[in-house]
């Protein structure tokens, strides 16, 4: 048998109902390559061996006694430190959340993954608070890029991109406020899924800009996060943004095709401050597609926007551990939450009336066009410590700026899936971002599927 941590998620699941390999020993040969490669690579902060194990155990007796198993049968995952794993505390990155109770409950995400039968083996690295983009965490130290371990992974669900990209886990689940689920993926490699603001839930999992907050997979192919995303969909009363509303299954939509789909590039703000790779990266999945162009209005004042509520929710929701534990937060993190939290409730409310005026023009657009094309990153990833980047002769501050294409999307609660590219010349993956109109995963997801299918994009598993 070849090694199992090469597998996909749907690979994984077909040979264990098969009864060609156990679950347990996919459990086993994941958590050896966890033990012997994150040292290096600092994707995880917690493995749950013992769970990991017995859930196997678990799913190996269901098949023994002939009873049915769930889709992701035996599939090995794991999750953003912001999840609550029932019997661990709930870091989200920090140093002040280790002193927290354990959480008594799972995840309502994680909760539906194992009924869905798979297998989870831990707790994954992260910037504090869901506050970042670079991966690199001030008390765990940073998570790395397992494409090359001198790079960032991008943040904040930095080890959510490198735990697939080690070949770890076939699939991870990370949090996007603004950008934390495509920039990760974008880094490393991997497929990411945002979906609609509302579309999965967020109960017990420990909030950020609760207006912006969304749940999703990140993997190394479509399938894989079709797959997961089927396992979790539908309505939570326990979160009070999740819609009741039908949620269809996306995995029958991965080999659909793209007949009748109109796709365009956005231009405009999305061709500036970005490097080479990005611009080939776009230009080769537009060119698969024979998209066209559609030019987004005042995306620059929405992306401003969406960094004055993103300041106002963060600082509100941290201001008392602020006033009681400051010297226990990343300094970086502590000065953006107080700034805002000292903003003006004005700049506030008018960031608010953009955001509507904003998304009324965006989804206009979707009038003429079914898919919006857009770099993910403005460059591949940036070395670990680097402060600032040249994008079009402009020096700019990495950590800000990496979300430079991310951010007016989820802004506006858009489905959007990210696919890896792997440039000629270039040694590191860059993603781009497949955009598509509420509630439409599925289109996204088919466009995804096709360009995987055509060899325009693609994911790796990093050589450790």
């Amino acid at each position: 048998m070849d090694d199992l941590t090469q597998l996909s998620a749907t690979a994984i699941a077909a040979g264990v109902r098969s009864g060609t390999f156990s679950a347990r020993a996919v459990a086993e040969a994941h958590l050896v390559r966890i033990a012997t490669h994150d040292g290096k690579v600092g994707a995880f902060t917690a493995v749950t061996t013992e769970r990991a194990l017995a859930e196997a155990d678990a799913v190996d007796a269901k098949i023994r006694g002939g009873a049915p198993v769930g889709p992701l049968a035996g599939v090995p995952y794991a999750v953003k430190n912001l999840f609550d794993i029932a019997g661990m505390p709930t870091v989200a990155g920090s140093k002040i959340n280790r002193d927290h109770p354990p959480a008594p409950r799972d995840a309502a995400l994680i909760e539906k993954l194992a009924a869905a039968d798979a297998v989870l083996l831990g707790a994954l690295n992260m910037g504090e608070y869901a506050y970042d983009f670079t991966g690199e965490n001030a008390h765990d130290g940073p998570s790395r890029n397992p494409h090359d371990l001198t790079r960032m992974t991008g943040g904040s669900s930095g080890g959510s991109g490198a735990a697939p990209a080690a070949g770890f886990v076939p699939v991870a689940l990370g949090s996007d406020t603004n950008g934390s689920i495509r920039v990760p993926a974008s880094l490393c490699g991997l497929f990411g899924l945002k979906p609609t603001f509302g579309r999965l839930s967020r109960a017990r999992s420990f909030p950020f800009v609760t207006s912006l907050d969304h749940l999703g997979p990140l993997g190394r192919s479509t399938a894989d996060i079709a797959a997961f995303y089927d396992a979790m969909r539908g309505h939570d009363p326990d979160d009070p943004v999740s819609q009741d509303r039908p949620a269809p299954p996306l995995t029958p939509e991965v080999e659909r095709g793209i007949g009748g789909l109109r796709v365009a590039r956005a231009t405009g703000y999305f061709d500036q401050m970005q490097t080479e790779a990005a611009r080939a990266a776009t230009a080769r999945v537009a060119d698969a597609l024979g998209a066209g162009t559609v030019e987004i209005p005042n995306v620059a004042a929405a992306r401003a926007a969406a960094f004055v509520i993103t300041c106002s929710e963060g600082g509100a929701l941290h201001l008392d551990r602020l006033r009681t534990r400051a010297g226990d937060f990343d300094p970086d993190t502590r000065d953006r939450l107080i700034a805002g939290a000292l903003l003006p409730a004005v700049h506030v409310h008018r960031a608010q009336r953009l955001r509507r005026t904003y998304r009324a023009a965006v989804l206009e657009l979707f009038r003429d066009v079914d898919v919006i094309l857009a770099p993910s990153t403005p460059t591949p990833a940036p070395a670990l410590g680097q402060k600032v980047f040249d994008l079009d002769g402009k020096s700019m501050p990495v950590r800000a700026n990496l979300g430079l294409f991310t951010q007016p999307f989820s802004f506006i609660g858009l489905p959007v899936v990210s696919v890896p590219v792997w440039t000629a010349g270039e040694a590191l993956p860059i993603g781009v971002q497949v955009i598509a109109a509420p509630w439409r995963e599925d289109v996204a997801v088919r466009v995804a599927a096709h360009l995987e299918r055509e060899g325009v994009v693609a994911s790796r598993i990093a050589r450790l």
